[in-house]
């Protein structure tokens, strides 16, 4: 079936008679089946433009539909409506109203960047589903998905020491999206760290979750930083028609 037909042979859209006789012959049921009418109007031409505006999604214009991403995709194989294909397809002639359909599916991209080293035309499908969960999330379309919790985590930590320290990533992690602390397979991590490590490393490990070292001299790069995400994020804003600071 043509991908085109996949968005308007919908079950709301189907109609049937459950008793219907036309010229003397019972077409009830099955039988009597029709697609509803549908004129669409709703377009956002600008849609492929927001998207390849982010990160990600530059090259989303290079898409001719071959479906490689689909066939590679890790997600794809365990849930078939997870389908990268078909939602460059609906940006890219601006069928906002039908992505939205599935806005609460897109942002479970794993990255394991099969369907980008499958794509023969470097569109970076990986990157354009980033771009399309930040979109959602931008727009308003969705709460903020664990991974970009996850990301922003990271990073905030980042720009903040100039170092990572995992126990915290995950922590404020596990808070952030309101699970609990405890979990028994970091229960079980940790007591396998204990058996496994010297003492002098687990005291160390320790003591940076107290003081919290940072990278020498970090603080210039640290407003660097800061100031150069606060750049991208406003052009991010700019480019979706969005005021500075609005959701």
């Amino acid at each position: 079936m043509p991908i085109h037909e996949k968005s308007l042979i919908r079950p709301e859209n189907l109609r049937t008679n459950d008793n219907l006789v036309i010229e003397g012959m019972d077409v009830s049921g099955h039988w009597s089946t029709f697609i509803e009418g549908r004129s669409i109007t709703d377009y956002n031409e600008n849609l492929q433009d927001e998207i390849a505006a982010l990160p990600g999604g530059e090259n989303i214009h290079r898409c001719w539909q071959c479906g490689s991403c689909t066939n590679a995709c890790t997600v794809n194989a365990i849930n078939p409506e997870f389908n990268p294909r078909y939602w460059i397809y609906l940006i890219r002639l601006g069928m906002e109203d039908e992505l939205l359909r599935d806005k609460d599916i897109i942002w479970q991209c794993v990255s394991c960047n099969k369907c980008t080293y499958a794509c023969p035309r470097d569109v970076a499908p990986e990157g354009v589903m980033k771009a399309t969960a930040h979109w959602l999330e931008l727009k308003g379309h969705t709460p903020k998905s664990p991974s970009m919790i996850f990301d922003e985590g990271f990073s905030s930590q980042v720009f903040e020491t100039g170092k990572i320290e995992d126990s915290l990533v995950l922590r404020n992690f596990l808070k952030d999206t309101g699970q609990p602390l405890r979990q028994p397979w970091l229960e079980s991590m940790i007591l396998g760290l204990i058996k496994r490590f010297p003492v002098f490393y687990l005291i160390r490990l320790g003591l940076m979750q107290v003081f919290r070292p940072k990278t020498k001299g970090w603080g210039r790069a640290r407003k660097a930083i800061e100031e150069y995400v606060h750049e991208v994020e406003a052009a991010n804003r700019k480019a979706l028609g969005l005021k500075e600071g609005a959701e």
